[in-house]
């Protein structure tokens, strides 16, 4: 633990250029009401944090300025700190009492406008700080900070004061010219080790963002890789993939994967520059394939629905290329890759150990050389619970999961036997475009179980219209909506994974039958014998 800080001591290492900010922190983000109240915490002595720096001889090539202040040149002959943790508590601080640096002209900074209410009641839990714009100063009542540290300002303002505040006055300015800062300094020059460290604060709670992290090194002025990202997002954003270039952890295990043939932390951030601008054509190619694949072979039209995105980190492996031409399974490649998605699905793989992630990056990358390999060749197997005691719950991965099983099957609409245009329906995964086989309220009224009522087994992919039409019409009632012809209707159970005899209003026949269905097609889509 470093020497603490006093009030004045942060203010002046900001001042001289030597404490700054990262590119890949946040920017401030704080509003007056939560600075004034650091204000009254630091004010009554209570905790409120310390701050991490990050001490290094070495100057990032892309820094934040402080909030909205442009922070000046640090002398290169001092090493500097970067601030890893307590940005805005040490920005907040800063804006309050220092008197040196201007704004920026497109900053706000009327947030640095705290005052002490000299009529406020002591009380230890509400606040004796306020943000006040100009129009509502009291200047019998409020106190401003920012002359506190301000000697001149100070003294000119005690002359005004009346005798009755002066005490009350000489005790505020002891307090915040006592009150220390717990500071934690870090001396490296790993950025290995820098990124550890932020992965430990991220557990704490603090949000991680290692690309930000990664482009601060700024590999190269003519190459930004989180420009590239975003570029990638925004291709892959009316395909219903937006979320994939947004989500830089799953980008950045792509970039490992293709370059390293590992997805790990660390192998992420000792990635060389140079690599990643060489082959980033590569990283693009795999990418938008892997993302093609899903879209084709599972229907997987949006990251919505898709259960577990981290398929895409193998997946972009085998379609990654440097050539002109993209990479194409053979029809033996492709049904293997099908089997092994699906059996990541059921399983829940990636839910929770990385090792199984990097098991199939480098089982994929012998699938496309054409070597021997075991892409897939783990234990898996589907039990009834998986259908029969999961929630419908269009956010969780088993329901995701049963949801392109359904898609699978091409389902057709109920009433009109059309092919459900899956790609609107999947693209948003709304709530409404899913029915109960036997509806809600008709088992409700029957005094079914909850539990079996809501689970997989009892749900459909059906549109909204039909669905609506339906409504709380039992079986029986609605299959007088449906075609006439008994083969066209057969047709729509069977492409909807339901037992023909569905409208005899026999819940429990119907649950059990659909339920061997379900599992026989989960078993097929995985390649398991059934």
């Amino acid at each position: 633990m470093a020497e603490p800080f006093f009030i004045n001591d942060l203010v002046q290492h900001i001042v001289s250029g030597n404490l700054r900010i990262p590119s890949f922190q946040r920017g401030f983000i704080w509003d007056a009401d939560r600075v004034a109240h650091l204000m009254d915490s630091i004010y009554k002595g209570y905790p409120f944090g310390s701050l991490l720096f990050w001490r290094t001889k070495t100057a990032l090539q892309t820094e934040r300025q402080l909030g909205p202040f442009e922070l000046p040149e640090n002398d290169p002959d001092f090493p500097i700190d970067y601030i890893l943790d307590g940005q805005q508590r040490a920005t907040s601080i800063f804006g309050v009492f220092q008197n040196q640096l201007t704004a920026s002209d497109d900053q706000d900074e009327s947030w640095t406008k705290i005052y002490f209410d000299l009529s406020a009641a002591k009380d230890a839990q509400d606040s004796q700080f306020y943000f006040l714009p100009d129009d509502e100063v009291d200047a019998d009542r409020h106190f401003p900070l920012s002359i506190l540290l301000d000697p001149p300002k100070y003294r000119q303002f005690l002359k005004t004061m009346d005798d009755s505040i002066a005490d009350q006055i000489d005790e505020l300015y002891r307090r915040f010219t006592t009150a220390r800062i717990p500071v934690q300094t870090f001396s490296t020059d790993d950025r290995a080790a820098v990124a550890i460290v932020f992965e430990r604060i991220n557990r704490l709670g603090v949000e991680l963002d290692t690309l930000q992290l990664l482009s601060a090194w700024s590999w190269s002025d003519d190459f930004d890789l989180l420009e590239q990202f975003n570029d990638l997002s925004a291709e892959l954003g009316p395909y219903g993939f937006g979320d994939v270039g947004e989500d830089t952890d799953l980008l950045l295990k792509c970039c490992a994967a293709i370059i390293s043939g590992d997805a790990g932390p660390k192998t992420i951030i000792n990635l060389s520059g140079a690599d990643v601008r060489t082959r980033f054509k590569e990283v693009r190619t795999g990418i938008l394939g892997a993302i093609d694949f899903l879209r084709t072979h599972l229907k997987a039209y949006s990251t919505r629905v898709l259960p577990m995105p981290n398929v895409i980190v193998p997946l972009s492996v085998f379609f990654a290329t440097d050539k002109d031409q993209n990479t194409h399974p053979d029809s033996d490649q492709q049904k293997t890759i099908i089997n092994w998605i699906w059996r990541t699905f059921f399983t829940r793989r990636y839910s929770k150990r990385l090792e199984q992630l990097n098991t199939d990056i480098v089982e994929m990358q012998k699938l496309k050389d054409g070597q021997a390999h075991q892409l897939g060749d783990f234990t898996c197997s589907i039990k009834p619970s998986f259908f029969t005691e999961t929630a419908f719950n269009v956010g969780s991965t088993n329901t995701k999961t049963h949801i392109l099983m359904l898609a699978s099957a091409t389902p057709l609409d109920f009433l009109s036997a059309g092919e459900i245009a899956l790609g609107t329906v999947l693209r948003d995964c709304n709530r409404k475009e899913f029915h109960h086989v036997y509806p809600r309220a008709l088992l409700e009224s029957q005094s079914m179980n909850p539990k079996l009522t809501n689970c997989l087994v009892n749900f459909c992919i059906l549109p909204r219209a039909s669905n609506n039409k339906i409504s709380a019409k039992p079986p029986s009632e609605y299959r007088k909506l449906m075609p006439e012809d008994d083969a066209t209707v057969a047709g729509i159970m069977s492409q909807a994974l339901c037992p023909s005899d569905l409208f005899d209003d026999d819940f429990q026949r119907f649950f059990d039958t659909r339920l061997d269905l379900l599992v026989g097609h989960a078993k097929s889509l995985m390649g398991i014998d059934a």
